[in-house]
């Protein structure tokens, strides 16, 4: 089965949460960024916990050690279950991260390419590839990559042994969900679903997917 991962990039609380709920039925996780968190707190989290879904807070945490470990540390202590960090900080943040995932029986996921056009200017030319291998040495649970380029992924998925692959970029950036389902673990979706008119019923037609 792969994952519906909700990317619920709203800025109006209210919003937010009646979004997550018409389409709670129809995924496995909600995906919660800096734009919700920096206009309703990080305690939304507690709002969001009614839906009994997992939180994924994507901060892609990009900082030295001590403000990674920081910064994870009020995330789980938040509620949220997983944590998105950037892999390019190096090793030292990365781990930092990953453990205070463990600390809180969390996990953390590491970014080893982006889905949007800029992103091939600096993750590739192999960089992407050492990110996933440092994220797998890391003993992170998983990595995230581009639904944009189907091929990326499947090239770092051959890197990374058992750790799992979300993947963002279906809908509003092009990606295509039938191109990457059989490869990844999770897909996470934000406009193509919170911009629709009917967010559950989107929702319940990317849901195939979960068979």
């Amino acid at each position: 089965m792969t994952a519906l991962i909700l990317a619920l990039d709203v800025t109006d609380k209210t919003k937010a949460i009646a979004i997550a709920t018409r389409c709670a039925p129809h995924i496995d996780a909600v995906k919660v960024g800096y734009p919700l968190v920096l206009s309703a707190g990080l305690l939304v989290a507690e709002e969001l916990a009614d839906l009994d879904l997992p939180l994924i807070a994507d901060f892609k945490v990009a900082d030295i050690p001590n403000t990674s470990r920081l910064i994870a540390e009020e995330v789980f202590t938040s509620g949220y279950d997983t944590l998105i960090c950037q892999g390019f900080t190096g090793r030292d943040s990365v781990t930092a991260c990953v453990e205070v995932a463990r600390e809180y029986g969390g996990d953390c996921f590491v970014v080893t390419e982006m889905s949007h056009p800029g992103a091939t200017e600096f993750f590739h030319g192999g960089i992407a590839e050492r990110i996933a291998v440092l994220a797998k040495e890391c003993d992170a649970d998983g990595i995230i990559a581009p639904a944009t380029r189907p091929d990326r992924v499947a090239s770092l998925k051959l890197l990374i042994g058992d750790l799992k692959i979300y993947s963002p970029g279906v809908g509003a950036q092009g990606g295509d969900i039938s191109a990457i389902a059989s490869i990844v673990d999770g897909i996470i979706i934000g406009r193509a679903i919170y911009d629709a008119e009917d967010p559950g019923e989107v929702a319940l037609q990317f849901a195939g997917i979960r068979q």
